[in-house]
């Protein structure tokens, strides 16, 4: 039983992990602005067009399988805002190889 009551903890998400992502149009908002939202909601899925990218902050906050980049996107002003808190796929991590 101990077994599975220390299993069951190990593969649940922390609270920091699990938290909700926050979607943002990078359209809608100037560069401060996103930053801004990422720091308070601590997770955010940032639209940019037809696709976007995810970003948690703190940056050591990324999911298995992810890796803190640096990525550049425009904001509602056509400016360019470089964020270096984004959560990519790490093709390198173990938790990405397949078992084909």
């Amino acid at each position: 039983m101990k077994n599975v009551i220390l299993a069951a903890t190990l593969l649940l998400p922390s609270s920091g992990l699990a938290a909700q992502a926050v979607e943002v149009n990078a359209r809608a908002h100037t560069c401060g602005q996103i930053a801004q939202i990422i720091r308070q909601s601590k997770a955010a899925f940032v639209r940019t067009g037809f696709g976007g990218r995810s970003f948690r902050y703190p940056p050591s906050r990324c999911r298995l399988g992810d890796k803190r980049a640096i990525v550049s996107l425009r904001d509602a002003n056509g400016q360019m805002c470089t964020l270096d808190y984004a959560c990519v796929n790490d093709p390198a991590s173990p938790y990405n190889w397949s078992l084909d």
